[in-house]
């Protein structure tokens, strides 16, 4: 079984900076792509932003410049900066790993359990 615990949400005022970590544990052969999605009242859960165990990054256009993916892969931490932070970016946001458990299993999709980011105007 593998755990992702998120830290690093909360309120912050318009055009400010969170950093929120992600840590994964328990039985871990690779993980493969790490990313984080957000999901707000009335919409669909979304890609944020990912990240691959080679570090190639991909952003949903609504962030790019402002957010930065990254990735400790020998702490199995994937890290999200934000800036410039805006009232739309207001959501809960999930970490998410693909794991491989053994050598020999699947890649298995893992969440963590949600951390709120508010965004006051």
């Amino acid at each position: 079984q593998v755990q992702l615990v998120e830290s690093g949400g909360g309120l912050v005022q318009a055009g400010g900076s969170l950093r929120l970590s992600c840590a994964a544990s328990g039985r871990i052969f690779r993980i493969n792509t790490m990313g984080w999605f957000r999901h707000s009242p009335g919409n669909q859960r979304e890609l944020v932003a990912a990240i691959t165990s080679g570090g190639s990054t991909n952003y949903a256009d609504s962030v790019k410049v402002r957010f930065t993916i990254s990735r400790d892969n020998a702490k199995n931490t994937v890290y999200l900066q934000m800036n410039s932070l805006k009232p739309e970016d207001t959501a809960v946001y999930y970490c998410n790993a693909d794991v491989q458990e053994t050598w020999n299993s699947r890649t298995y999709p893992y969440w963590g359990q949600g951390t709120q980011i508010t965004v006051s105007s």
